[in-house]
């Protein structure tokens, strides 16, 4: 039964120079909860009394974005792995169960979030295993809509710490505290602030009082806009964050994330260090796509070949055998005959 499933993406090099690119402008895609969020925030701005937003979505001309394109293999897509390294790649979001079986992989150009994968992915591990009970993520995943979308299908999503990002020398984050009750946010030095409106984003404004705050001691540690007005963003899914954020502290599911090295992780070293996944010589998404999945397939095959082969031939000692017993059995079964080899060297004619 799969219980738990372990997501994560790796990169793949593609068939192309960095240095043979071109910008291109294209146009922006649309997040798949767009609809959902634009109903969610009008909800929310009337609950508040707000006007709600309409929706001119058609009337307006696609957004465009400038991005760097392979004139070898369009496809792909300029992938960052820390400041450093840069390259046309490929990215194969993936999926195992606790065997390291590989149960599901969407392949997308080396650009796109994991984030931004993960729907098409998650449906059809849904589809196909739909009795799985938690997600094991990394924090790429920790999103709003993500959370959102685990917990209302009765999951639970096993993450990890993520790490803030306020500036350095401002207040910490865990220092403005929501107040429920009143749905207002409580400053460092005691103040509220009040909500102000629910942009399109998704996020509620809640903004201080400038009066209050020019005379504040810690000022310069929490904000320097010009009208001495603090604005803290909350997300209207923020609760399922938060969620999963009380979740990653149960033993159980601290037990699951840590095993994630051990399974999606290593799924990926041995298509890389086993299998060749380390770079394609494929160009063009479908092809990549194609193989991909051949290659995991293939690997799903070797582990449940051995899995039988085991179960069939164990060991003198009743345990599995080691790789070097394996190996002398199968020559032994495409030899049957007796084999012998000359003690010296043949000397050369």
């Amino acid at each position: 039964m799969t219980e738990a499933i372990f997501v994560d993406g790796t990169h793949i090099k593609a068939s192309a120079n960095l240095k043979k690119q071109a910008k291109k402008a294209v146009p922006k895609q649309a997040k798949r909860y767009a609809k959902e969020l634009f109903d969610e925030v009008n909800k929310d701005r009337e609950e508040h009394g707000k006007k709600p937003f309409s929706d001119d979505s058609d009337k307006k001309p696609p957004e465009e974005k400038e991005t760097v394109v392979s004139t070898t293999d369009p496809e792909s897509g300029v992938f960052h792995k820390g400041e450093h390294k840069k390259c046309f790649a490929y990215e194969a979001h993936t999926a195992c169960d606790k065997h390291n079986f590989v149960v599901g992989v969407h392949v997308t150009p080396g650009n796109i979030h994991d984030s931004v994968a993960f729907d098409p992915l998650y449906d059809e591990v849904c589809q196909y295993y739909p009795e799985h009970k938690t997600v094991v993520a990394d924090s790429a995943y920790k999103t709003p809509w993500i959370c959102k979308g685990i917990f209302d299908s009765g999951r639970v999503l096993s993450t990890c710490y993520t790490r803030p990002k306020t500036k350095g020398n401002g207040h910490p984050w865990w220092a403005y505290v929501y107040d429920e009750y009143f749905d207002d946010v409580i400053c460092p030095e005691y103040r509220a602030l009040h909500y102000s409106t629910t942009n399109r984003e998704g996020y509620r404004e809640y903004k201080s009082r400038g009066y209050l705050c020019k005379s504040c001691p810690t000022r310069g540690m929490c904000t320097e806009n010009a009208k001495c007005e603090k604005t803290v963003l909350r997300h209207v899914w923020q609760d399922y964050v938060e969620m999963a954020e009380h979740v990653r502290h149960m033993a159980v599911y601290k037990e699951l994330y840590r095993l994630r090295k051990e399974k999606i992780e290593r799924v990926f070293a041995d298509a890389k260090e086993k299998h060749g996944m380390r770079y394609t010589q494929y160009r063009g998404l479908a092809q990549v796509t194609n193989w991909v999945k051949l290659k995991f397939a293939a690997m799903n095959l070797k582990k449940l070949a051995i899995w039988k082969w085991n179960g069939r031939h164990p060991a003198p000692d009743g345990g599995k055998q080691t790789g070097w017993g394996k190996s002398v059995a199968a020559v032994l079964m495409l030899f049957p005959f007796p084999l012998s080899f000359p003690s010296k060297k043949p000397a050369l004619a």
